[in-house]
């Protein structure tokens, strides 16, 4: 969902904050055109803009750990990628081919919720699986994705015969991952924006069949009215909402675009607080709602959902340090969340993430 949003004026760096952070930027640069040049492969060029937005924010939010987080972020050398398989087209040879290449299961131990049918495997080393191209009446056999953004789809606990609203699907790969651990008695993919929900749909022809995908609704409604237009009339909702994409944002080609976004930053957190309203009032009473951002910004995560828990005395959190401390040995986390949350940090080896994730549940 991508909606458009007035400007407003971009606060410039203070010239003392400024000048500390114009040697740290000259300094990622300059290393990561050495990476390039020693890989012998043309590599994305870093925004500087972008760079020297998140210098101040996130040393000032982190501390120390952004200094090992930036050097993951800006070097897509060290990044890690999953494959999640799909167990609607599954080739025999698929998981001993993994195994060949190093990969081993992503999810083990104590998860309180870990279908049988979901699988998803990763390895500690940097690469890409080879990808698989979309064909028309053809399913694929795995997706490629950063593992972290399964912690939301597992933290919803979806069971067979529940209603679910994904209400900002694309480009679908948390829907996909839904479908992998159950079967919905109704479920509602959503996407305002007509690009990305043509996008969603082709994810979505790629990995279910057909009889499957006849019973999934795809709209492109605005989030922030699906409450009103469908009040109680779901068990589960995720609302994987539109964020400042820390990993994209600092390979941002154009730098009046990347100003542009940094322009209009601020004006996310509203969007994402108008969009968990519309879930909440969506829920029925009992469900669970999930809602995940692929950045480290407290000001569109936590500072969110204690908005939504102040202001909001028809829901209440839900404990999901279980599942974090399940899967530790994969995933960092920050220190010092609410149980009712977590943040994945990328690190060398470990380089999934950022992913914030919160539940909450409709009294």
């Amino acid at each position: 969902m991508r909606l458009p949003r007035a400007a407003a004026p971009l606060l410039p760096l203070s010239p003392r904050a400024g000048a500390a952070l114009q040697p740290r930027r000259a300094a990622v640069l300059a290393v990561r055109q050495v990476e390039s040049k020693t890989k012998g492969k043309p590599q994305k060029q870093i925004c500087p803009v972008v760079l020297d937005h998140f210098e101040e924010q996130y040393t000032a939010e982190l501390g120390d750990a952004w200094a090992s987080i930036r050097d993951v972020l800006t070097c897509p050398l060290y990044w890690q990628y999953a494959v999640l398989l799909n167990k609607f087209s599954q080739s025999p040879e698929l998981e001993s081919t993994l195994a060949v290449n190093g990969y081993h299961p992503a999810f083990r131990g104590s998860l309180p919720y870990l279908p049988s049918s979901f699988k998803c495997y990763i390895r500690r080393t940097p690469g890409r699986f080879p990808a698989q191209k979309h064909q028309a009446g053809k399913l694929k056999e795995y997706y490629l994705l950063n593992a972290a953004s399964l912690l939301p789809v597992l933290a919803m606990e979806v069971k067979d015969g529940e209603d679910v609203l994904d209400l900002c699907a694309a480009p679908g790969g948390k829907s996909v991952a839904i479908l992998q651990c159950a079967c919905p008695g109704q479920f509602h993919c959503n996407e305002y924006d007509d690009l990305r929900s043509r996008w969603l749909k082709q994810t979505i022809e790629s990995f279910i069949p057909e009889p499957l995908v006849n019973l999934i609704m795809v709209s492109k409604l605005d989030g922030r009215q699906i409450g009103d237009l469908k009040p109680e009339l779901y068990d589960k909702v995720l609302v994987d909402a539109p964020c400042s994409n820390d990993r994209s944002w600092l390979f941002s080609s154009d730098i009046q675009q990347a100003t542009l976004r940094l322009i209009k930053r601020k004006e996310l957190s509203s969007l994402q607080f108008q969009l968990i309203r519309s879930a909440i009032k969506a829920l029925r009473p009992g469900g669970s709602l999930v809602y995940s951002t692929c950045t480290l910004s407290k000001a569109e995560n936590s500072d969110v959902i204690n908005l939504i828990l102040n202001s909001c005395s028809n829901v209440m959190p839900v404990d999901i340090s279980q599942m974090a401390k399940a899967v530790c040995h994969e995933f960092s986390f920050l220190s010092g969340m609410q149980q009712h949350e977590l943040l994945v940090l990328p690190e060398k080896g470990r380089a999934w993430g950022p992913m914030y994730v919160a539940k909450l549940r409709k009294m």
